[in-house]
């Protein structure tokens, strides 16, 4: 029991672990606002060149920049996410492998719910022709068996980890199977 309220304890920087509790919590925030400043603008800079040089390796490949995307996008925007629950993943324990893949699932439907929201509003104000059919059902069917995985078991383990990582493939095969064999765009 004493080993787990070690593993709970909050971590306070080393610098800032000689302050007072109100100096350390001023200093944790400006420290916060400047990571999440830096990040904003990190975003900024490198969004566009990204999406240029999926498109470019999608053309150069003759695979569709969709597929590009889909498979080496989420590395890049949930990078925090993946290192986040490796470092969970790496201490072993029932509770900490749950916190793993807990934290992977809710950064994919939190992502998918809002990638599609945007991608919807977009579609709507901007009077864009709809030609996704294909990867919105695909979509939207993987998040619905990934959200039943999670409600399903409060602890994750191997079996519903392999079911939830199999979804990933299985949304891009969705989506080729829609577009090429039932003829959706």
């Amino acid at each position: 029991a004493a080993q787990d309220e070690d593993e709970e304890e909050e971590e306070m920087p080393e610098d800032l672990a000689h302050l007072s509790p109100h100096e350390q919590m001023v200093r944790v925030v400006f420290r916060s606002v400047w990571m999440m400043t830096l990040g904003t603008v990190l975003v900024l800079a490198f969004s566009d060149p990204m999406v240029d040089c999926l498109s470019e390796w999608g053309n150069r490949l003759g695979i569709s920049a969709f597929y590009i995307s889909f498979v080496l996008a989420p590395f890049a925007s949930n990078a925090s996410e993946l290192l986040s629950a490796y470092t969970y993943a790496r201490k072993k324990t029932e509770k900490n492998l749950t916190t793993s893949l807990s934290t992977l699932i809710g950064a994919a439907c939190m992502n998918n719910t809002f990638v599609l929201a945007i991608f919807l509003a977009l579609i709507y104000l901007q009077g864009l022709a709809w030609q996704f059919t294909a990867e919105t059902i695909a979509m939207v069917l993987i998040q619905w068996i990934i959200g039943a995985a999670a409600i399903c078991s409060r602890t994750q383990g191997m079996v519903s980890a392999t079911l939830i990582l199999l979804c990933y493939p299985g949304c891009l095969f969705t989506v080729w199977f829609l577009e090429n064999k039932v003829g959706l765009d």
